[in-house]
């Protein structure tokens, strides 16, 4: 991913906004989005458009690799930067005034339930989201190159 090419946006009006301070601030602004919960900036490649698509999304971390949780508010399909990421893993993320490349993949099995423990305990809607929907919601970990 070339940091040269253009970035399209969230088309999420609120979500646009955020992601357009976190990047004019260095993530000074939109980093810490509500008291203890903080945001990054995931840019995956569009599976169909080959676009470089930026959205904001919660975080938390699992020792060096960062966590996202694909929830949508509980929507029956899979946001599209999830689906965008299983088509291309290369991704950008930016984290405060940092940003690294990083290969992007969902949470084995295994280590799902811890993951989604330490989401949850960052945002309790996770669960929720869960409940509302039939698709098991992924965690999705982001592992720096």
């Amino acid at each position: 991913m070339t940091s040269s090419e253009q970035v399209v946006d969230s088309p999420e009006g609120w979500v646009a906004e955020h992601i357009q301070r976190y990047v004019e601030t260095g993530g000074a602004e939109g980093h810490e989005w509500r008291p203890g919960v903080y945001t990054l900036l995931l840019t995956t490649r569009g599976r169909h458009s080959g676009k470089r698509r930026r959205t904001a999304l919660i975080y938390g971390r699992d020792g060096d690799d960062h966590l996202v949780v694909g929830s949508q508010g509980g929507a029956p399909k899979h946001p599209a930067w999830v689906l965008n990421l299983l088509a291309e893993p290369q991704v950008e993320v930016q984290v405060g005034p940092e940003t690294f490349p990083a290969r992007a993949r969902v949470a084995r099995p295994e280590e799902k339930p811890r993951m989604w423990s330490t989401m949850a305990a960052i945002w309790p809607a996770y669960d929720d989201y869960q409940a509302r929907t039939d698709r098991e919601i992924p965690v999705v970990v982001l592992e720096r190159i």
